[in-house]
């Protein structure tokens, strides 16, 4: 497949160089070996590696999807032949640090490349993606001696990495996890216990899979506080870093999904007796980070795990977009609604006021989405390398209110524009051979992994708006604010149109926050919490549309007056969807708490 039709290098261009300004970040000391040359050299590379590597199989992973015999996973063998090119390509380790081997990257810059394979083939790019954030986990909390036996295998693409959280019991509700660790003689740990929904949690692939494990030690307290993390390979790894002998981790079966089908999902088993290491029962577990902060350690996979989440949910919304628009370019059928000779030549369905207005709807979520991916993504970089450190502190705050929207708005806006895509092709679009449909199914798990759409929304309703009195949140007002001033800075009246309309919801959402909050009883409190995530999500997106706006002013050329049609669809169109959001959030309705479960 054309990387034309995975995603649109041009816009890529305009929101890394024109809106983010990414070219100044090589004036700080951890990026200035980089360039903007060496910026659009590694996305080039990956356009070029999706389009060859990953593109090809994407159907076919979709048709012959894993399959267990009883002792082996297999996967057709296109995954693995991409994920070496991947890793051969040094693309594990582009934003690690230069002395582990990493290309030091910005963030952001390695945030649009991966979006090339995520569009290409979600499914396979899952694998790699898993790695890395197990990899940065362990780079992050890991003893530096179990950063050497662990990660470089990691980097080279012959390891991979899982993170093991859920339970048959426990999926979100992780203070129910019932995995036991046990501590041996020596100081050691043993675990016990079984994992539900692990991605990639057994294949062929590499030589061996290191599986981060959220157990409970056995005498610890109940609940969260209770949760230690073990890196859990499924090979053991002796002190020199070899791989040893079989770790008691066994597959106990796969889950067949609806789509994604390409990422290997199992149920495994710690402990249950198959293999034991050193002829000791229990699956070999070394403890990464404290013990009893888990939770805490692994929220480090989790956040990158959620933004990574996010980022695929918008890719294959954008390739979808990108293929039901090259459709309609050139499926002919019908003819203008004020044509009188019947006899006429038929036009592209592109002529029509409907296709256009999912086309435009389309291209308005997934730019969007995108464009708030890799917002996110430098907020990350200036977190960790800006030179002031209140501009650090700023990032951070701003970062952690966006993350729950990050994952969850492009899982549901961009899930929608794969819809649209299926609407656009007609029949067509119903079918498997024309591609859009698979993508609808892939996108569809994004709503579910790694934190549901309603825990999402307890996250930022319950913590991130409101936690240390609302730091984050008046960082987010101001940043608004910020923008707002710009446009109308520009002097032209339609921006400061759109300016006054984002800063008001954003003011307003604050509002209804404080009020949804005002008897302090979160069961009240938080009942709306899902209609103030969806809420939240399009002020913040209609804000990055604003300031998409802004760098786009005065600028020339069919691709500018997309953007400001696409924005100006969003301002006036979808912005407004948000008033009665808010007036449920800050009236306090109760109906969910009321409604009697026997007459559901």
């Amino acid at each position: 497949m054309s990387p034309d039709l995975l995603l649109a290098r041009r816009d890529l261009e305009f929101l890394l160089y024109e809106w983010l300004g990414v070219e100044a970040l090589t004036a700080r000391e951890r990026y200035a070996e980089h360039s903007r040359d060496t910026f659009d050299a590694v996305l080039d590379l990956s356009a070029e590696l999706a389009a060859a590597h990953f593109a090809p199989h994407n159907a076919l992973s979709d048709a012959r999807e894993p399959r267990f015999d009883g002792e082996t996973v297999t996967i057709i063998p296109e995954v693995g032949a991409a994920v070496r090119a991947f890793a051969e390509a040094g693309l594990v380790s582009a934003a690690m640090d230069e002395s582990i081997g990493g290309g030091q990257l910005p963030r952001v810059v390695q945030q649009a490349c991966f979006a090339w394979f995520q569009a290409a083939n979600v499914a396979t790019s899952g694998y790699p993606m898993l790695t890395m954030a197990n990899a940065n986990l362990l780079l992050a909390h890991a003893t530096p001696e179990q950063v050497g036996r662990l990660v470089p295998p990691m980097l080279e693409g012959r390891w991979f990495g899982t993170m093991c959280l859920s339970e048959p019991q426990a999926g979100s509700s992780l203070a129910d996890v019932a995995t036991r660790a046990v501590r041996q003689e020596d100081g050691s740990f043993r675990l016990f216990g079984n994992k539900m929904w692990i991605s990639g949690g057994d294949h062929e692939l590499g030589e061996n899979i290191v599986h981060l494990v959220l157990a409970r030690v056995e005498g610890g307290p109940a609940g969260v506080k209770g949760l230690s993390l073990f890196a859990t390979p499924k090979y053991v790894v002796d002190a020199s870093g070899a791989r040893g002998e079989r770790n008691d981790v066994v597959l106990a079966g796969l889950n067949h999904k609806m789509g994604f089908r390409g990422t290997v999902n199992t149920v495994l088993n710690f402990g249950e007796g198959a293999h034991r290491p050193g002829g000791v029962p229990g699956a070999v577990g070394e403890l990464v980070g404290e013990e009893g902060r888990g939770l805490a350690v692994m929220f480090h996979m989790m956040n990158e795990a959620r933004i990574g989440v996010g980022a695929g949910a918008a890719a294959l919304g954008y390739t979808g977009y990108l293929r039901a628009l090259s459709y309609a370019r050139e499926r002919v059928q019908g003819r203008p609604l004020g044509a009188k000779d019947p006899a006429a030549p038929p036009v592209p369905i592109v002529e029509h006021a409907d296709v256009r207005r999912m086309l435009l709807a389309a291209k308005s979520y997934v730019e969007g989405g995108l464009a708030l991916v890799l917002r996110a993504a430098l907020l990350l970089d200036d977190q960790h390398t800006h030179p002031d450190e209140a501009a650090r502190e700023r990032a951070g705050a701003l970062l952690d209110v966006l993350t729950p929207i990050v994952k969850s708005w492009p899982s549901q806006w961009c899930l929608a524009a794969n819809d649209l895509a299926i609407q656009v092709h007609g029949g067509y679009g119903y079918t498997r051979e024309y591609g859009v449909e698979q993508l609808y199914r892939d996108n569809r798990l994004n709503p579910i992994h790694e934190g549901t759409h309603g825990i999402q929304a307890l996250d930022l309703l319950g913590r991130k708006l409101v936690q240390a009195r609302g730091t984050g949140l008046q960082v987010l007002l101001d940043t608004v604010r910020e923008t707002a001033e710009r446009a109308r800075a520009t002097g032209d009246t339609v921006l400061a149109s759109y300016a006054d309309r984002v800063d008001a919801a954003a003011g307003r959402l604050a509002t209804a926050v404080a009020a949804a909050w005002e008897s302090g009883d979160p069961e009240i409190a938080l009942v709306n919490a899902t209609t103030g995530l969806e809420a939240a999500g399009h002020i913040v997106v209609a804000w990055l549309w604003l300031d998409q706006l802004v760098a786009a002013h005065g600028r020339e050329g069919s691709f500018h007056d997309g953007k400001r049609a696409a924005g100006r669809y969003f301002l006036t169109h979808e912005l407004p969807k948000v008033e009665p959001m808010l007036d449920l959030l800050g009236g306090g309705d109760q109906l969910f708490n009321e409604v009697d479960p026997r007459g559901l």
